[in-house]
């Protein structure tokens, strides 16, 4: 296992226990986070597809440092990791740091 998957690794585990222990904003346990998470992935796949792209990468890889397992249009599987640990911590920290509104009070 190479550093880039250890640490796409390590980056969900760090940003599910701030979610769900340290921040207690349980995004992972919302539809909210998952819709959203997808809307990233099916933005992420083309993007990312095409700087990876097998014929003629722009973003090269040294094989010893991931894992190796390739998606669509050969997108390194840590990617994937990464973008969902980025959407993780960005919706968690929203969702405990953003001012709320009683919904009640006049504006």
């Amino acid at each position: 296992m190479g550093l880039y998957t250890i640490e796409a690794l390590g980056a969900v585990i760090v940003t599910a226990f701030v979610d769900l222990f340290l921040t207690k904003s349980a995004a992972l346990r919302t539809k909210d986070f998952w819709i959203t998470w997808v809307i990233v992935a099916v933005f992420q796949v083309p993007v990312d597809g095409w700087l990876t792209k097998a014929s003629s990468p722009i973003v090269i890889y040294n094989v010893r440092q991931f894992s190796q397992v390739r998606l669509p249009f050969s997108i390194p599987i840590e990617d994937f990791a990464y973008g969902f640990a980025l959407t993780l911590l960005t919706i968690t920290l929203w969702l405990r740091f953003a001012p709320h509104y009683d919904s009640g009070s006049p504006s």
